[in-house]
């Protein structure tokens, strides 16, 4: 996960934007998940706690979608942003009715932010701070997260784990998995649900006594 515009809240891995390496630093802002009327309208499903502030006329987005839409490669520009029923929907440049906004459907939005420029909120991180920190469980250190992987439902701490081979396991970026980040201290704190790392971790089956067995 990465920088965000969250405040005030705590550890809440579900809402805030994400990073993914990038000669920028990119932000995941949004992601396009149905159209709305016939105007050319998008509900959006948001990963960003300051929606009003990012989508602004005229903010301009870089679009992950397939190779094969006609908007691969192509900017996205917000022309409105408004609340329906609680729902936010934005109208965008370019996208005059229904059928254009159903090419974007699923389309995730990325903006691009200076690291440099920002601190992360504490509730926030970039993935170059993530990669590489240890994952300790009940105390222990259980492995070290090597990569974040980005989809649209949430983000995946990939963990590869302290045994000597090279199992690794797709850990939830969710608050309820990773209550604690700590940067400074080079850990994040993880109370995974039973089976999640066992599986991969032990086999605490006891290995066959061929002696036993040729005793019965």
């Amino acid at each position: 996960m990465a920088g965000s515009d969250t405040s005030g809240d705590a550890v809440n891995p579900d809402r805030v934007e994400t990073s993914r390496p990038s000669p920028k630093t990119q932000l995941r802002v949004g992601r396009l998940v149905k159209a709305h009327g016939l105007k050319g309208a998008l509900k959006l499903e948001l990963y960003t706690d300051d929606p009003d502030g990012r989508f602004v006329p005229g903010a301009t987005f870089t679009l992950q979608v397939p190779e094969s839409s006609p908007w691969h490669g192509k900017p996205l520009t917000v022309r409105e942003f408004r609340w329906m029923n609680s729902h936010p929907v934005a109208f965008f440049e370019g996208v005059e009715d229904r059928d254009a906004a159903e090419e974007l459907v699923r389309a995730i939005l990325w903006i691009d932010q200076d690291a440099a420029a920002t601190t992360p909120d504490d509730n926030a991180w970039y993935d170059h701070q993530l990669v590489g920190l240890d994952v300790v469980r009940d105390g222990e250190v259980v492995g070290r997260v090597i990569r974040v992987d980005h989809f649209p439902a949430q983000d995946l701490l990939i963990v590869r784990l302290s045994t000597g081979s090279d199992a690794e396991v797709l850990v939830p970026f969710v608050a309820a998995i990773v209550p604690e980040v700590d940067i400074e201290g080079g850990r994040v704190v993880v109370t995974p649900p039973a089976g999640l790392f066992e599986e991969l971790t032990g086999d605490d089956e006891p290995e066959p006594d061929p002696e036993a067995e040729a005793g019965d």
